[in-house]
């Protein structure tokens, strides 16, 4: 009489225990700079969003400004108004502080969004120019080496203001931040091109991508989906 034996399985990770479990993650706990620099980062981010309840004045509202108040120096009483400005006021008697506040708001939203829309085409540029190679790599990386011979800088303003010339008059207030972001967006994607290119190849010829080969995965899976902890991102 044989007698079932019930062999211990292993749960399945969760998606944050395999994010814990990877090399960004173990570089990130191990470097010092890269945490502070987090921190920091967080605390603007923190400032940025509750700017409203943290600064003492609104630098858009004119019916708090007053003329009196320009040119206060920092933490020092106004000869005419005795208010005390942590950081002093400009000519308009804007609390420069606040002004600090409120305009790193719209910064913080312009350049992680250009950085966000710039890591999307980047690294989907990067990685169609890994997985089909030939032409088609050639003439992403080749426009990609073009830029590259610019500043940055100088495409951010060139598509700028031809996007802006493109843009109805009427319209052209409203869409000011939307164009900016897509101009520095496209002026900064080779970067992440290069990057995820030179990984992808890499990868291109690992057992773990000619097993996914082998087993007829799409394309689409095999460049975009993890598996047992490694990202397939080439065919």
């Amino acid at each position: 009489m044989t007698q079932a034996t019930n062999t211990p399985t292993t749960a399945p990770k969760s998606r944050l225990a395999k994010f814990w479990d990877s090399d960004f993650a173990w570089a990130f706990r191990h470097s010092p700079v890269a945490i502070i620099a987090a921190l920091v980062v967080l605390v603007l981010f923190l400032a940025a969003v509750f700017a409203p309840l943290i600064a003492p004045h609104n630098p858009f509202d004119p019916a708090t400004l007053n003329l009196m108040n320009g040119f206060t120096a920092p933490g020092t009483p106004n000869a005419f108004t005795q208010e005390t400005f942590l950081l002093g006021t400009d000519d308009q008697g804007r609390d420069v502080f606040s002004t600090i506040l409120y305009g790193m708001r719209i910064s913080l939203f312009v350049g992680a969004s250009a950085v966000f829309i710039a890591m999307i085409i980047g690294v989907v540029l990067g990685l169609v120019a890994a997985y089909f190679g030939g032409w088609v790599e050639t003439i992403i990386m080749r426009i990609a080496d073009v830029q590259l011979t610019f500043p940055a800088i100088l495409v951010a303003m060139l598509i700028f203001g031809v996007a802006k010339g493109f843009t109805p008059p009427e319209y052209r207030d409203e869409m000011a931040i939307w164009v900016l972001i897509i101009a520095i967006a496209l002026s900064d994607w080779v970067q992440f091109a290069r990057v995820v290119r030179g990984a992808a190849l890499v990868e291109k010829n690992k057992e773990y991508v000619q097993a996914a080969r082998l087993i007829g995965r799409g394309s689409f899976p095999i460049m975009f989906r993890q598996e047992d902890g490694k990202w397939i991102i080439t065919r």
